[in-house]
């Protein structure tokens, strides 16, 4: 089979992806994580791995960076490689005041300044949402590990470097942090009949000016990981019930 993007043979991919920006995310994830982790996909270093977490299949795979790359690659998982999950796991820069570094926020929604859903031809405004039993089950996860991550709406924006410099006024309307890529996942998904869920450690504050540094964003958000891990194992528990 294969695709121009992708060169993993049929079945290669488990049914619940972990998608970082990051292909060395993606590698760490699985050297990290995986038990038997094979390279499934190198295409333009897209780095692609399947193996197993605590006996469950799962797969992981970048997304790289912005809506029109992780617009590719989730719509091939999902109508190609019978991919039912994705959950990306990726970094956001906070836009709200509550938030600090290294806190765990999953998008329950995703507004967004792009034009991707123009495609389907919809007489309005399409809200792309996370699915709701991922989101229940990631946050129980995350709640077993003593953690209470923040829910709300994420902003996809298709600029990172913004003239407009208006990216805190969306706070104002609640919204948690800014990253570049879940819109797309949650309409591909939406448009697939699939599930997605986006995770995301806070690498920078739009607020105070703080931030991380590279090498901490590619190998130490553990925490999102292990979440999304354990996420995956309920997934495929309650698909076998």
């Amino acid at each position: 089979m294969g695709t121009p993007h992708n060169e993993a043979a049929p079945g290669a991919f488990a049914k619940t992806v972990l998608m970082p920006g990051d292909p060395l995310r993606a590698k760490f994830i699985a050297e990290t994580f995986l038990e038997g982790a094979e390279l499934v996909n190198n295409v333009r270093g897209i780095q692609g791995y399947t193996g197993s977490y605590k006996g469950t299949p799962v797969s992981v795979m970048a997304s790289g960076m912005g809506i029109p790359s992780i617009g590719i690659y989730s719509y091939e998982l999902f109508h190609f490689y019978d991919v039912d999950n994705i959950i990306r796991v990726g970094s956001a820069g906070a836009i709200s005041p509550k938030l600090k570094l290294r806190d765990v926020v999953m998008a329950q929604g995703a507004c967004t300044d792009s034009n991707f859903a123009k495609q389907y031809g919809l007489p309005g405004t399409f809200a792309p949402i996370a699915d709701f039993r991922l989101l229940e089950t990631a946050v129980a996860a995350a709640r077993r590990m003593g953690v209470e991550p923040p829910v709300g709406n994420l902003l996809s924006s298709d600029a990172f470097y913004n003239k407009a410099g208006r990216t805190l006024d969306w706070g104002a309307m609640g919204v948690l942090a800014v990253e570049m890529e879940t819109a797309a996942l949650y309409c591909n998904a939406a448009e697939a009949g699939k599930r997605a869920l986006t995770i995301c450690t806070i690498s920078d504050s739009l607020v105070t000016g703080e931030e991380l540094p590279p090498a901490d964003r590619q190998s130490t958000f553990t925490q999102m990981m292990v979440i999304a891990l354990e996420t995956a194992v309920e997934m495929a528990k309650a698909s076998k019930i």
